[in-house]
């Protein structure tokens, strides 16, 4: 099957698969193809899924080859989250956005690696290996939906879905090349997504153009009565609308996401890709979010707290794993969630628990919850200036693996520019936009206001209108014609 294929847009895929083209087994046959001669290499899989006929041949995403998060519970395959401690665990239902895949068409590939209960920037804390960036395989891919980026920009998958909860689908979504969208909350149900901070988690597409992620969250989206969180508005029909003019389109600079800690081949490329927008008649307008210096430190009280409590259910008693040492019953939990749980995962629980502590509480959590809010104000008042807001997805391209794992300060760092997207519940994307001398990626980062996540798509859509679509490949193995 020829590389052509492997990269080939969801929509094209679908339509040729519906008229006949191709059938939904030989699209399929080609990527397992493609992940048996690649996945040796770059370790973007947990788990292959039995391959069957889509339900709807007629469907959007007819034929699509789509994979899945390892956090998203599916019934025919384990849901590990990446950890030793959901290892064998099966889910007796699917999520909501999975259900939706396959009513649509699409074929499901696989689970992809990540890290450890999505806690993380690089997909080194998985429990089980390390994924690779394709690019360069000595770096990481980004986290935690490191191994959904990493399928995607490999040929191995058309489109991924991830979940994030700081900047987990659109910082890996930069370093490797591919485009990131995280809807606004409760745009898509989360029903079926192992939560780790229930008010920050947002599942969003991972695709190769801007116009597969409106398709897929047009599939994904829209209410569901299994989470209350969701919205109860059906969403717009984003792929019909996502084509438009932005001369006038008022973009956003924020000082604050151009400053001290940027690295200069990052900022050269992402000011390249707003003149190219400013040419053709955006108005680029300096912002100012004040409060962003603050929003890692708000970010990592809420959600370790969030998490203190997410993560309270695994015991070694209801299900996932179970000491086998003897003991009294809090020995049973104790053993049980130190032999399960990463270093990561257990520093941030202690984060969470002591932040959640009764004589804690109202110096941490509750003070990280006011913060919360005047970030969103922030937001709030930089829209009524502009219409999008854009900058870096991530201050610098893919790092060395090993690189920051020993220093959680300047890893939790990586996300300085996306985690308040998750506190205020903006939409925001990310779109490729060059690479650096060394050969790595970079991504331009657009967050719109609450409910408009049309604008920034249409925005995003509008830079990649101007430079096409992107024709380099990363340097594996080329799959045989």
């Amino acid at each position: 099957m020829s590389r052509d294929l492997l990269y080939r847009s969801a929509r094209q895929i679908a339509a040729d698969v519906r008229t006949g083209k191709i059938s939904a087994a030989e699209v399929a046959r080609a990527f397992l193809d493609r992940i048996e001669a690649t996945d040796g290499q770059l370790k973007a899989f947990i788990t292959l899924s039995p391959i069957a006929e889509p339900p709807n041949p007629a469907g959007p995403l007819a034929g699509v080859p789509v994979v899945l998060k390892d956090n998203l519970c599916t019934r025919d395959v384990p849901t590990t989250c990446g950890s030793k401690i959901l290892r064998d665990y099966r889910a007796p239902y699917e999520a909501t956005v999975v259900t939706r895949l396959r009513a649509a068409g699409a074929t499901i590939l696989g689970k992809t690696n990540l890290d450890e209960f999505a806690m993380g920037s690089s997909t080194e804390n998985s429990a089980f290996f390390t994924t690779r960036n394709p690019w360069d395989l000595d770096r990481v891919p980004g986290g935690s939906s490191g191994g959904s980026a990493a399928a995607v920009a490999a040929g191995q998958a058309c489109a991924a879905l991830g979940s994030d909860t700081g900047g987990s689908i659109r910082q890996p979504a930069a370093l490797c090349g591919v485009v990131g969208f995280k809807p606004t909350y409760g745009r898509v149900s989360r029903y079926g997504l192992v939560a780790f901070g229930s008010s920050l988690d947002q599942i969003g597409p991972i695709t190769r153009d801007v116009a597969d992620a409106a398709l897929l969250l047009q599939v994904i989206g829209g209410p569901d009565p299994l989470d209350s969180t969701s919205l109860p508005d059906p969403p717009p029909d984003y792929l019909n609308q996502i084509e438009r003019d932005i001369r006038g389109l008022r973009i956003g600079l924020p000082k604050e996401y151009f400053g001290e800690g940027l690295d200069s081949e990052v900022r050269a490329r992402v000011m390249e890709a707003l003149k190219l927008l400013e040419s053709r008649g955006a108005t680029l307008t300096d912002v100012e979010l004040p409060l962003t210096p603050y929003a890692i430190a708000t970010y990592y009280i809420v959600a370790p707290s969030e998490a203190s409590s997410n993560l309270a259910r695994y015991d070694g008693v209801h299900y996932g794993h179970r000491t086998e040492a003897s003991g009294s019953l809090i020995d049973l939990y104790a053993r049980s969630r130190a032999e399960g749980f990463g270093p990561e995962v257990r520093r941030r629980i202690i984060l969470g628990t002591f932040a959640l502590s009764s004589d804690r509480i109202d110096a941490y959590y509750h003070r990280a919850q006011r913060v919360r809010r005047l970030i969103a104000r922030d937001f709030e008042r930089a829209f009524r200036l502009v219409d999008v807001i854009a900058g870096p997805t991530s201050p610098t391209a893919a790092f060395r693996i090993g690189e920051k794992a020993a220093d959680p300060l300047s890893m939790y760092l990586c996300d300085v520019y996306t985690v308040s997207a998750n506190l205020a519940g903006i939409p925001g994307l990310s779109v490729p936009c060059g690479f650096t001398s060394s050969d790595l990626p970079v991504g331009l980062q657009i967050l719109g206001r609450a409910l408009d996540d049309l604008t920034v798509l249409q925005v995003g859509r509008a830079y990649e209108r101007e430079t096409g679509p992107m024709t380099r490949r990363p340097p594996l193995p080329a799959p045989s014609s």
